[in-house]
């Protein structure tokens, strides 16, 4: 049986597709092994991410289609089912559907040795939540946090260069730190190696 190929349709802008290609590298390096295709989409936003995501799901149905988005607040455990009622998308599709929670820079406090790397001299750790379960930390804080941490560093605040800043902190976080500290990261990376087997 020939694996479906993954099909990531991510809320974001473009200028993440190379982060994000560098953070899945194990997935598109099994994908390649299994000469499947690896797909990363920029969505967008989230309801041009959802767009997408329910075009693909009637026009590439033999795909492996993930939804990645931010859940902008709490999330609660009816999120995906909720958003596949709202979209009239089959209730067992909320099994592809995961969260960056509350917003992808979540992810980069489960590796705060690399942005301590990336902005060097003037970075002030200590205003980063320490918080280890990153799906915890509010995006109030998350915002807050990484702008008080970068202000004073070489590069300059994470939130006023934000594309620049993203992808290459994508392409140095450890994905098996925020594997650890995200259970729906975890859960992303266990559903796609399973399609690939």
């Amino acid at each position: 049986m020939v694996a479906a190929w993954p099909n990531i349709y991510f809320e974001g802008d473009t200028s993440l597709k190379s982060g994000l290609s560098q953070f899945f590298a194990e997935l598109r390096l099994l994908a390649r092994r299994q000469r499947c295709e690896f797909h990363l989409i920029a969505a967008g936003d989230g309801s041009r991410a959802c767009r997408d995501f329910g075009l693909a799901l009637k026009n590439h149905s033999t795909a492996c289609n993930i939804l990645l988005m931010d859940s902008e607040g709490p999330l609660n455990a009816s999120a995906a089912a909720d958003l596949c009622k709202d979209h009239g998308w089959n209730h067992a599709t909320g099994a592809a559907i995961f969260w960056m929670v509350e917003m992808m820079e979540a992810w980069f406090h489960a590796d705060k040795d690399a942005l301590e790397k990336f902005y060097g001299q003037g970075f002030n750790r200590n205003a980063l939540k320490p918080n280890p379960r990153v799906e915890k930390i509010a995006k109030h804080d998350i915002r807050e946090g990484l702008a008080n941490a970068t202000r004073k560093s070489k590069p300059g605040n994470y939130f006023d260069h934000k594309t620049m800043h993203g992808p290459k902190l994508l392409e140095l976080i450890d994905p098996n730190l925020v594997k650890s500290a995200s259970p729906q990261c975890e859960k992303l990376f266990a559903t796609v190696l399973a399609e690939l087997g």
